[in-house]
């Protein structure tokens, strides 16, 4: 992996030399685009507002002020606050069940630099302890983030949070207040949740869908002409048959066959 980030975890007055790791990667199928009267790939081009090619080298960035543009460079980026650009300082500790789901974003790893592998097992194992996740705040990316640093026993996981006004308000929402369904249907939802019940293992989940969409590309192909599945549409469960089909889903689950 490369690191995406070098600099310090400041954690009160101690000083942490770290960096920072992506912990995460799209495995989608990777599709290019192509005409379809000769299958030539279509490619996308930097051009200026004269239609003429520009280069990655000859691309700077710039804001629009009263009709032009100032152009910021990385020492600029850097000037705008050295220590911000150059630390992730811990603000604070929480709880993590004070973090709503919506507002987590990007995971990274933090590896400790050299010589900080003390300090760094310190705040692993404190936090570790005290079942508290550190708040804290760094710029990556030209801009400033919060996140949320937790471990899993051996490394510290900064989690990119979202701002809050980042998050749309639900409220627009049509959704159901708490009424509606019987105390019997509770009851067989919460049966039906137990039974299910078990520790999340991570490998027992799998792209299933790319994994067919392989195959079917690999019999494209070889001249085959894929099978086509005619699904019929799903349809809502009607209110009157709701108890009748969690019965049904109980009955199914391989904890209430045995």
């Amino acid at each position: 992996m490369r690191a995406v980030w070098t600099g310090s975890l400041s954690f009160g007055l101690v000083n942490i030399p770290v960096r920072l790791y992506g912990a995460a990667e799209e495995r989608a199928l990777n599709f290019r685009l192509l005409d379809k009267h000769d299958l030539s790939p279509i490619s996308y081009q930097k051009v200026s507002g004269t239609k003429k090619e520009v280069g990655q080298k000859d691309i700077v960035r710039g804001y629009e002020v009263n009709g032009g543009y100032v152009v910021l460079t990385d020492e600029d980026f850097k000037s705008a606050d050295a220590r911000k650009t150059e630390t992730i300082e811990i603000m604070q500790f929480s709880d993590s069940g004070d973090i709503l789901p919506e507002y987590y974003d990007k995971p990274y790893y933090i590896e400790p630099q050299k010589k900080a592998a003390k300090a760094y097992a310190l705040l692993r194992d404190a936090l570790e302890k005290s079942g508290r996740v550190a708040i804290a705040r760094f710029v990556l990316r030209d801009k400033e983030h919060i996140g949320a640093i937790s471990t899993d026993g051996r490394i510290l996981i900064l989690e990119q949070l979202r701002y809050m006004d980042e998050i749309r308000n639900p409220r627009m929402l049509d959704v159901p207040e708490k009424t509606g369904y019987s105390d019997h249907e509770m009851q067989m939802a919460i049966a039906l949740i137990d039974s299910q019940t078990r520790a999340f293992d991570a490998r027992d989940f799998k792209d299933t869908y790319a994994m067919q969409l392989r195959r079917l590309i690999v019999e494209k192909a070889r001249g085959k002409k894929p099978k086509r599945i005619t699904e019929r549409p799903v349809e809502a469960t009607d209110v009157s048959e709701i108890l009748e089909m969690l019965k049904k889903s109980l009955e199914k689950t391989p904890a209430h066959s045995k």
